[in-house]
C-alpha cells in the first residue's frame, strides 16, 4: 500500500509518503515545516517534494489520508479540499482523522517510556479561552471526540486518572487538572508522518466532512474548482 498523508491544521505544514518496498518493509519520506500562513501556497509543493523523493507517481497512491481538524479554519479547509482534489483525480480512496488523534499518536512516538502507557489528552489552544480537546485513554481513536471547551471542562473530562497533557493548550488544563495532570510537549503540532504511520488501520471514508468545531469568524468564498493533479 502506498500511502500520501498531509496536514494544514495549525501552525505547521507537513507532507509523507509511506510504502513498502519489495522485501515488505515499510518506507516513508518526509517534510515538516512551521509557519503560520501561507498553508495552501507550500502543501502542494511539499507534496511534490516527497513524491519525488520517495520516487513515486501520483498513479501509484493507493490511499490519501488527511487530518480533518480542528485547526484554524482556513488549515482545516485547505487540507480537505486537497484530498479532495488528489481523489478525485486519482480514483483513490480517502481516510482521515483529527489533527489531535495525529499530535497524540506524535506524542506516544516522542515520550516513549515516559508515558509508561498512561493515558494522553491533547489540548490546543482555541482562542478565547477555550481549548481543542480530546482524551486518549489508548490509541485507538475516533473522528468524532474532539470537544471545543474551557480548560475548567476539559480537567473534568480527564477524570480522576493521571494523563499526560501536550500540546499548545495543555498549561491551561494542566493548571485546572491539578495533580492529576502533568504538563508535556507545550510546542507539539500535527505531523503527517505520524498519520502515514495511522493510515493503514483508518476507514474509507465516503466523503470527507471537516471538524470545525466553533464557526468562522468570516464568512468562507465559494469554494473554487481545484487543478487536476498529474498523474
Amino acid at each position: 500500500m502506498n500511502i500520501l498523508a498531509f496536514d494544514t491544521c495549525f501552525g505547521a505544514v507537513s507532507a509523507a509518503v509511506r510504502w513498502r518496498s519489495t522485501r515488505g518493509e515499510w518506507l516513508q519520506r518526509e517534510a515538516y515545516e512551521e509557519r503560520t500562513t501561507g498553508h495552501a501556497e507550500r502543501l502542494f509543493p511539499m507534496i511534490a517534494e516527497v513524491m519525488d523523493s520517495a520516487g513515486l507517481a501520483f498513479a501509484s497512491i493507493d490511499r490519501i489520508a488527511v487530518t480533518l481538524g480542528p485547526g484554524s479554519f482556513t488549515g482545516v479547509r485547505v487540507g480537505v479540499a486537497a484530498a479532495r482534489a488528489f481523489a478525485l483525480s486519482t480514483g483513490k480512496p480517502t481516510v482521515g482523522v483529527t489533527s489531535l488523534a495525529v499530535m497524540a499518536q506524535r506524542a506516544d512516538q516522542l515520550l516513549g517510556r515516559e508515558r509508561a502507557d498512561r493515558p494522553l489528552a491533547v489540548a490546543v489552544d482555541a482562542r478565547r479561552d477555550m481549548v481543542y480537546f480530546q482524551l486518549f485513554p489508548d490509541l485507538a481513536v475516533r473522528t468524532d471526540e474532539a470537544l471545543l471547551a474551557t480548560p475548567e471542562q476539559a480537567a473534568s473530562a480527564i477524570g480522576q486518572i493521571p494523563v499526560l497533557v501536550v500540546g499548545s493548550g495543555a498549561a491551561a488544563v494542566a493548571a485546572a487538572a491539578g495533580d492529576k495532570a502533568q504538563l508535556r510537549l507545550p510546542d507539539l503540532q500535527p505531523d503527517a508522518g505520524s498519520l502515514a504511520i495511522m493510515a493503514p488501520d483508518l476507514g474509507p471514508l465516503d466523503r470527507l466532512t471537516p471538524i470545525y468545531l466553533r464557526k468562522p469568524d468570516a464568512k468562507p468564498q465559494a469554494d473554487k474548482a481545484l487543478p487536476r493533479m498529474p498523474l
